[in-house]
């Protein structure tokens, strides 16, 4: 068997205190936020809808992330070159375009009627009074992000191994608590707090270590022939079949369906202030993208044969390329980095999670019609958050598929259910409440049927067919099925006060 070569794993106190000292700032911004947060779960979940446009757009482009950025996708261009690109350039098209237009009528909706999650939205929307659509909803939301839970963690796992020699299972262990300490505390405040500064932080390491190891090989131009002697793929972002290209531009559709990124939108202040969320939101992703990409083209210069990476894991390509070129101070600021993509989305998630399980399962299934004290919601808030952890750890820990594909199929399931039926909630009159019931089964059911039938996977990205037949089915029965008598107001409700 051929040997692996390592790449060594120094452990130098400036790395170390770096690293420590986001971790600490983390838990001082949970203990800061725990006065408001514990008001109430509308304070607890959404921020009692007082965030600003800057917070609201680096938490929003963050949260969307995960560890799937700065690990699946720099892997990602290690392998296949700059035709990377495909798979980031989907989602920044479509959220300019929800930052825009999907998010203010779902900010204005949520807002008059009073809606903390996604599941009350659909609720106030179509008149659930059974909560079947709830729970449905909900159901929906635990099956896929567990495993997008569960994902942040092994990646958790994967950058304590490589980036300072803990085991990977402990690594694992180590980015739960952290997680569960600060979101547990702080909520939703201490969540969106968070992830502006990890934003930053996310920024600085996307974009230093590409051009500083870009730098020291001796310049782009030497780079690229470097690459094109080796491949013309690595040069190449046309390198890739028609069917992966729209694959990879599929992402994006994910997006609209991914509640921890909606209830982003439905935290913010002002609705009208999305517009400049847009812009903010927008420029963060294409530094972000660009940087990805970079690292990954960079990385396969550096390593030309994967065996030279740890584990020969193209995922741990980014904190290898940091320890061999940036100065210790910095390697931990990267280590940092990957940590605040991996805690920017876990930390949503497990805020969505619980809310549903609490807000629309408790409060409004369980306890419909009495009065249940906002303390009590938040402490029931709390302890689920820390029960979604241990589940979402013991499947971590029995993970074996990458981070990348691993958060590609949750990001599908939540993308071919919700996205579609939002948007046909959002902007179309007709749409019925059995529509929706049709459209989320669908959706559902095909990404899961064709995420395990191995010829149709190789084909196409699941979310692309899920999303189709969820959009063809929530069309289609709604043709043949009574509107809801409230659909009318439902619309009023979505439009900014001056055009009512």
């Amino acid at each position: 068997m051929q040997e692996t070569h390592q790449i060594a794993v120094f452990f130098d106190s400036y790395a170390v205190a770096a690293f420590v000292g986001y971790l600490l700032l983390l838990i001082f911004i949970g203990i800061y936020s725990t006065r408001f947060s514990s008001k109430g779960i509308t304070e607890y979940f959404i921020g009692g809808r007082k965030m600003n446009r800057y917070v609201v757009a680096l938490s929003a482009v963050v949260s969307g992330r995960s560890a799937w950025l700065l690990l699946g996708v720099t892997g990602m261009a290690y392998a296949r070159g700059p035709s990377a690109i495909w798979a980031v350039a989907g989602y920044i098209i479509v959220e300019l375009f929800l930052f825009l237009y999907y998010a203010r009528r779902l900010r204005n909706f949520t807002g008059k009627r009073d809606c903390i999650t996604i599941p009350d939205f659909f609720a106030e929307r179509f008149g659930d009074e059974s909560g079947r659509l709830r729970i449905t909803i909900v159901f929906i939301f635990l099956v896929f992000m567990i495993g997008y839970i569960s994902a942040q963690f092994v990646a958790g796992g994967k950058a304590f191994a490589s980036g300072f020699g803990i085991e990977m299972n402990t690594g694992i262990l180590i980015t739960a608590i952290i997680v569960v300490a600060y979101t547990i505390v702080g909520g939703f405040l201490a969540v969106s707090l968070t992830d502006m500064f990890q934003a930053v932080l996310m920024i600085l390491a996307l974009v230093i270590l590409p051009i500083i190891a870009i730098v020291n090989y001796g310049g782009l131009t030497i780079l690229l022939n470097q690459l094109a002697a080796m491949n013309m793929m690595y040069i190449d972002p046309f390198a890739i079949s028609t069917g992966a290209a729209i694959g990879f531009l599929g992402i994006g559709l994910g997006s609209p369906g991914n509640p921890h990124i909606l209830a982003r939108y439905m935290s913010i202040d002002d609705s009208k202030q999305l517009r400049h969320v847009a812009v903010i939101g927008t420029t963060w992703n294409v530094l972000m993208a660009w940087g990805a990409v970079f690292i990954g083209l960079a990385g396969r210069a550096y390593f030309p044969d994967v065996n030279l990476l740890p584990g020969s894991d193209t995922e741990n390509l980014f904190p290898v390329l940091a320890q061999q070129h940036l100065h210790p101070v910095l390697f931990g600021v990267v280590l940092a980095a990957i940590f605040a993509a991996i805690m920017s989305t876990a930390d949503s998630q497990l805020l969505v999670a619980a809310s549903s399980v609490v807000r629309d399962v408790y409060e409004k299934i369980i306890k419909k019609g009495e009065q249940v004290s906002q303390k009590r919601l938040v402490l029931y808030s709390r302890i689920v958050v820390f029960i979604l952890v241990v589940i979402s750890l013991l499947f971590g820990f029995l993970a074996e598929e990458l981070v990348f594909w691993l958060v590609l199929f949750a990001w599908a399931g939540l993308g071919a259910s919700i996205g579609p039926t939002s948007i046909l909630a959002l902007y179309w009159k007709r749409t019925t409440k059995a529509g929706i019931f049709a459209g989320l089964i669908t959706g559902t059911t095909v990404t899961i049927l064709w995420y395990f039938i191995p010829v149709l996977k190789d084909f196409l990205y699941e979310l692309i067919p899920g999303f189709i037949a969820a959009f063809a089915a929530t069309w289609l029965v709604s043709l043949y099925t009574d509107a809801d008598s409230d659909s009318e107001e439902a619309f009023r409700d979505m439009l900014d006060k001056e055009t009512e």
